[in-house]
């Protein structure tokens, strides 16, 4: 099953249900009386979010989501069962717009719960209008409508540390061995068609998609990843040593980020030159001595076919998570 950042649903409150006219049967009641109960309420709508990132996925083929409704009251002023309210289960992280009416949800933690419809109110029995003037009234009402809306749902990825990087930089490949990610790898352009994610001792990392210049204006896969390094505590530029100018790599990926969100180049930043394998050893000091001239994160060089540039780099990776954003036993 593909993974799912994005989904347009129709939302429905239940509705409330009808009041009744009823009379009292009761033998020592020779003209009876009014005891028409009311409507149950209809069951409201709430999101839930939960850790489940492809969650997303399950709900494609599902046109719409609908709240119990109340049922009618009965005889003898019983009032009639309220509908179950609906909960829909979110992964964390997912933005929700009501696009009739512009309201904004945002699920931020695990089993967080916001309710973004409410269901209709019971309609009134008979028993209602009893007065000194109208002593068996025949009047009830309908119960009412539930709120409903089309919703938009946006997932952006909670994660520790994003890998960014112009297409084939590597940032697959990296993910993979420093998790179990297993995004696709290949030798063309775009082949991570959404983000994957892997855990490295509790800390989850993300293999965003490649960006190409111009990505914050839509072109290549643009803002549709994009949004998701804006939740990524920790941005990793992957750059691979195939590039003529590694900086000019670099600077190509951070205007982009800045061009989306200006905050996102404020974030801790690590460089990985990575494919030291296809280049001169003089080549790489050469690009590790400029990049350090531009950025004041660590820089690092890797191969996938070199294990101990790996070790190193998963090694001080970890240290950094652990001392921005965790603890020595793992992510709190």
């Amino acid at each position: 099953m593909s993974f799912v950042d994005e989904l347009s649903i129709y939302i429905k409150a239940g509705h409330g249900g009808d009041g009744v006219v009823r009379w009292r049967r009761e033998s020592k009641v020779p003209k009876g009386g009014p005891a028409g109960g009311d409507g149950g309420r209809g069951g409201d709508v709430y999101i839930r979010g939960v850790r489940d990132v492809a969650l997303l996925s399950q709900y494609t083929h599902r046109e719409a989501f609908e709240a119990e409704n109340g049922t009618a009251g009965a005889a003898r002023n019983c009032t009639g069962a309220s509908g179950e309210d609906l909960y829909i289960d979110l992964p964390v992280g997912s933005l929700v717009t009501n696009k009739d009416n512009g309201t904004v949800f945002e699920l931020t933690e695990e089993n967080e719960e916001k309710k973004i419809l409410s269901g209709g109110e019971g309609g009134f029995g008979n028993t209602r209008f009893k007065s000194a003037i109208d002593q068996a009234p025949r009047k009830q009402t309908d119960g009412k409508e539930g709120e409903e809306g089309n919703f938009y749902i946006e997932l952006k990825l909670p994660v520790d540390a994003g890998f960014v990087g112009l297409p084939n930089a590597g940032k697959s490949s990296l993910v993979n061995e420093l998790t179990n990610a297993k995004s696709e790898v290949g030798s063309y352009e775009f082949t991570t068609l959404s983000p994957h994610l892997g855990d490295l001792y509790g800390f989850v990392l993300a293999d965003i998609p490649g960006l190409i210049k111009g990505a914050a204006e839509g072109k290549g896969l643009g803002h549709k990843f994009l949004r998701h390094v804006s939740r990524t505590k920790m941005v990793v530029h992957c750059i691979s040593l195939e590039n003529d100018d590694v900086v000019v790599a670099y600077e190509i990926i951070r205007n982009e980020l800045s061009e989306h969100d200006k905050a996102l180049i404020e974030k801790p930043e690590i460089v990985v030159l990575t494919k030291t394998d296809v280049v001169p050893a003089e080549a790489a000091a050469e690009a590790i001595n400029a990049m350090k001239k531009v950025t004041n994160g660590d820089v690092y060089t890797t191969s996938i076919i070199d294990d101990e540039s790996i070790k190193v780099f998963r090694d001080g990776l970890i240290k950094h998570l652990r001392n921005d954003f965790g603890t020595l036993e793992g992510k709190e």
